[in-house]
């Protein structure tokens, strides 16, 4: 999992709300289009960044391409990046340890 990809992917309003509507269902490029009064073809764009980073993935259903959330990878990336800023605020919460003295 590349989580600066993931992070680069959700750094643009659209792709976050292409993700919000797959969070619901399955997708087509031609729905996402209508939801979004854009084209297809920007919301295509859109849509291979995801797929690029991990984030959704698409499936054949007959003649129609669906898009689904990959709802693991948006977690873990999430998760990964709550410890990364976790740990560094714990550890400034921690009060100074003083050097003990041999006995």
């Amino acid at each position: 999992m590349n989580v600066n990809r993931i992070f680069a992917a959700l750094a643009s309003l659209p792709r976050r709300q292409i993700i919000a509507f797959l969070s619901q269902t399955a997708l087509s490029t031609t729905d996402l289009a209508a939801r979004f009064g854009t084209s297809a073809p920007a919301v295509s764009r859109h849509l291979s960044v995801l797929q690029h980073a991990g984030l959704v993935s698409a499936g054949r259903q007959g003649q129609r391409v669906m898009y689904r959330l990959n709802r693991d990878v948006l977690l873990g990336a999430l998760a990964q990046f709550a410890s990364e800023v976790d740990g560094p605020l714990r550890r400034a919460a921690q009060p100074a340890r003083t050097p003990r003295e041999a006995i």
